[in-house]
């Protein structure tokens, strides 16, 4: 078993003992559900300093998707797994190819359901593992370490940056190897963790926000979203029909029947209906705008 020198995590802040939670094991279940709360009340602030970094990773993945690139996540335990999640979510969400978002994680897919820390410590696994998608210019890649010094994502980002790609790391720690491997650095300081070292919590909780805003943020200054509305979901089961339903409701102004009605016309596609009924155009004509458009409703509607 590898051991790393105590100095490399003793300076970490989300590697602290939390002085609020000292008696954790004597509180009761009350107590700790709110002591815990209060410290995710903690989250939203710490995020929001970040707020001019975000943005510009948000700019940057715009431009990058726009363009033909990738943005890819790479990350270990907690974090790929939080990368995953993002980036299989896109799909569903935006209507876009699987491979336009993905994820890295160290161990592979197993890792996603069983722990595989060892490889958190290898660097060529790192470099190795980013190298088989064969990152580029146009790629954006973004590690994603709570430490902001795990060995595997620090790799794979200079490997990145080395191929030309945009960089960006998320981290909770500042001054880290992670964020010098970065073009863009975004470092969310959420201290010390209710139960001490576990970064599934706050840290975890820090990075899925940060994601949320990266993918939602880019996929709407792209075009993807019509309003605030998820034009681009597929209605493959019954509550997404719903919403399909809703979603031409609540952009056309149309009764519930009619936006049904609109709906099959336009053969279960969200944008094809939203575009004919605000435009007045047939089904052809609304495909026709769309694919002009590359699937954005304001420009189809223009």
């Amino acid at each position: 078993m590898k051991h790393k020198p105590a100095a490399d995590t003793a300076d970490l802040a989300t590697e602290q003992r939390h002085p609020g939670s000292r008696a954790l094991d004597k509180l009761t279940s009350l107590q700790i559900a709110s002591v815990m709360n209060a410290e995710d009340a903690k989250i939203a602030g710490a995020v929001r300093k970040a707020l001019p970094q975000i943005a510009q990773a948000i700019d940057a993945v715009a431009e990058a998707l726009s363009k033909g690139g990738r943005l890819i996540y790479v990350g270990t335990g907690t974090s790929g797994r939080i990368g995953a999640l993002d980036a299989v979510e896109c799909p569903p969400t935006f209507n876009v190819p699987p491979g336009l978002v993905q994820y890295i994680i160290a161990g592979g897919e197993q890792a996603l359901g069983a722990a595989v820390e060892a490889d958190e410590d290898s660097r060529t696994a790192g470099r190795a593992d980013l190298a088989r998608h064969k990152p580029s210019r146009r790629d954006v890649v973004v590690g994603i370490a709570a430490s902001g010094r795990t060995p595997y994502s620090v790799a794979a980002l200079k490997y990145a940056r080395s191929k030309g790609s945009k960089t960006v790391a998320i981290s909770c720690n500042r001054n880290s190897p992670l964020e010098s491997a970065a073009d863009i650095r975004i470092v969310v300081n959420t201290g010390p963790e209710v139960l001490t070292g576990s970064t599934r919590m706050k840290a975890g909780t820090a990075q899925k926000m940060v994601l949320n805003m990266l993918t939602t943020g880019a996929m709407t200054r792209m075009g993807l979203v019509y309003e605030n509305l998820m034009v681009n979901v597929h209605l493959k089961n019954s509550k997404l029909s719903e919403r399909g339903i809703q979603i031409v409701m609540q952009a056309t102004g149309l009764g519930r029947e009619a936006g049904v009605q609109m709906l099959r016309k336009a053969r279960g596609s969200v944008p094809v209906a939203i575009v004919m009924s605000k435009s007045g155009v047939t089904r052809a004509e609304a495909e026709r705008r769309l694919l002009r458009s590359h699937g954005r409703v304001h420009a189809a509607l223009k």
